[in-house]
């Protein structure tokens, strides 16, 4: 029990602590506060935060597992799954390819055109083969006042073998031509009697034996050596023997190659065009041209040069040349953008053989002499538009000395020969300097059609000479191949060649009186083919030359066949 005296106290105590609670409730005066030093915090009175915080809650509830379960009622199903089959490729029947064929075909103007090959697998490593041609025709052109008939047959053998460590292979061709100086002047004024004294045919005859060799793991790397022999109807005689040597040796990751060759040419005719004496020629070519072929990434380069003596023994002169042989090529853009350039330059072998092929009217009383051409600069580019589209764009200046050029002979009345009458051509040499452009694109419309476009720009500066006799200004081709079907197939080409120059006499009342420059005409040619297989074997085709019927003049007096057409097949096969 308490005491009245214990109840006052704590009566007391209760009333003096409320007092004190109540005076907290009253706002606190503004003081002023002095800072007697900075608070400068550090790293230590950081609080870091545990990065596995532990729980401070006392309860701990633990996941009870969910336990569940399917109510399955099989279903009733007539569905059978079938099992997977890999699709498959129908791969397409590869093309048989036979080792011989035969082609025959007949055509206007007594067109006749015949080919054979055959090869012959001696055994795994040795081929022999066999390659026979004729193309012929007896003549026609309208207006032409001698036989234009021409043939031209040639017979090629040749025996391969090829083993681990080397290749080699030989060859003996032979080759006939028959062609005509059918070409008079028109305004030449003959009687009937004197144009059937003329003969104007000239056979050509060539013979050629000639072997290579390439060696796979040799500084050796290829050898050739051919010897030709030509002469025609009009006793003239040319034996050219050509041998080259190419070895190659790599030093510290670069190719250094070394070219070795000869040429050597021996000819003569029995008299000059004037009747003064025949002509005999000797040239001999002897050189060297050493080069290192430089590969960084996107770029080649072919660092060379030429080091020729030429030895003209008739004339007993003999001259030291030094040619350059640079050529760089860089892809600026992989395969779409390529460029390229060079400086070249080379001691060229001017023979009969030669002149003959590019016009067969030039007659048996030529000069031969080599050309010399100090350089030949080019640059251009080169590429792919798309995948299906390439080009090539090329510009270029050259200088030629010593130029071989066809001009007409003038009739020679003092001679009986049957190319004096104007219907002949010579050849004139004369320093020349030509600019040059050209550009070429090629498209794949798609696997069965492609086209080809082509054209070259010449600006030509002569010496001596009045013109550069001959030469067109402008040239140009489109080239079509189009695989209409499996069976059928077709081919065109439309050739443009432009204005040449070249002289012709003046004929007064029969009289000659000099000679003036003419222009011959541009002239387009348009070619086609057609053809269609009956079998691997068998197919047959026809085919259409200068289908505009255009009669121009490729030589001067010389019009070329009309409009021609021709038919005939061709028959694969195999002998086993």
């Amino acid at each position: 029990m308490q005491t009245p005296s214990i109840k006052r106290s704590l009566f007391l105590l209760s009333f003096l602590f409320t007092g004190v609670l109540v005076a907290q409730d009253k706002p606190l005066g503004s003081e002023t506060v002095i800072v007697v030093k900075p608070y400068t915090p550090s790293v230590n009175d950081a609080f870091k935060i545990k990065e596995t915080p532990v729980m401070g809650d006392s309860v701990s509830l633990e996941k009870k597992p969910v336990k569940y379960s399917i109510f399955s009622v099989p279903v009733a199903s007539t569905f059978t799954p079938s099992k997977g089959v890999a699709t498959k490729v129908e791969k397409e029947k590869r093309v048989k390819l036979y080792d011989n064929y035969v082609t025959l075909g007949f055509g206007s103007y007594s067109n006749i055109l015949a080919e054979f090959y055959s090869n012959l697998e001696i055994s795994r490593s040795d081929n022999f083969g066999v390659y026979l041609t004729h193309n012929s025709s007896q003549g026609g052109i309208e207006e032409v006042r001698l036989d234009d008939k021409f043939y031209d047959t040639e017979l090629n053998l040749n025996y391969s073998s090829r083993n681990k460590n080397s290749s080699w292979n030989t060859q003996l061709g032979l080759e006939h031509q028959l062609f005509n100086w059918y070409g008079l002047p028109e305004d030449l004024n003959l009687s009937n009697e004197v144009t059937q004294t003329i003969d104007p045919q000239q056979n050509y005859y060539s013979g050629t034996l000639g072997g290579e060799i390439e060696m796979y793991d040799s500084f050796l790397n290829k050898a050739s050596a051919n010897y030709r022999y030509f002469g025609d109807s009009h006793n003239s005689t040319e034996h050219n023997f050509k041998a080259d040597t190419d070895f190659e040796v790599s030093i510290a990751s670069e190719l250094i190659s070394t070219k070795v060759f000869a040429d050597v040419l021996n000819g003569n005719f029995e008299k000059d065009y004037n009747n003064f004496g025949e002509i005999n020629y000797t040239n001999m070519i002897f050189g060297v041209t050493p080069s290192l072929l430089v590969l960084r990434d996107d770029l080649t380069l072919n660092l060379g040069a030429s080091f020729v003596y030429g030895l003209d023994t008739e004339n007993s002169d003999n001259s030291f040349y030094i040619y350059p042989q640079v050529t760089a090529s860089y892809r600026l853009a992989g395969d779409y953008f390529i460029a390229f350039a060079g400086l070249e330059g080379a001691l060229t072998q001017n023979t009969y053989y030669k002149f003959s092929q590019e016009n067969p009217y030039v007659s048996p009383t030529l000069n031969i002499a080599p050309t010399d051409k100090p350089y030949d600069f080019y640059v251009g580019a080169k590429g792919k538009l798309t995948n299906s589209i390439g080009y090539s764009l090329k510009g270029g200046y050259r200088t030629e000395i010593n130029k071989a050029l066809f001009l007409t002979n003038l009739s020679n009345p003092t001679s009986s020969a049957d190319y004096a009458y104007g219907n002949s051509f010579g050849v004139v040499y004369d320093d020349l300097n030509t600019l040059s452009f050209s550009g070429e694109i090629n498209v794949d419309v798609n696997r069965d059609f492609k086209l080809g476009l082509n054209a070259s720009f010449f600006d030509y500066s002569t010496d001596s000479q009045e013109e550069a006799w001959n030469l067109p200004n402008i040239k140009a081709a489109v080239l079509m191949d189009y695989q209409i079907t499996k069976k059928w197939f077709a081919g065109a080409n439309l050739f443009y060649v432009g204005e040449r120059m070249d002289r012709e006499e003046i004929l007064v009342g029969g009289d000659a009186l000099g000679s003036r420059t003419i222009t011959l005409d541009a002239f387009t040619d348009l070619n086609a083919n057609l053809g269609y297989r009956f079998t691997e074997q068998l197919s047959i085709f026809a085919k259409g030359n200068n289908l505009l019927g255009n009669s121009y003049e490729r030589w001067s007096n010389f019009p070329v066949q009309g409009l021609q057409v021709m038919a005939g097949a061709t028959y694969k096969f195999d002998y086993n």
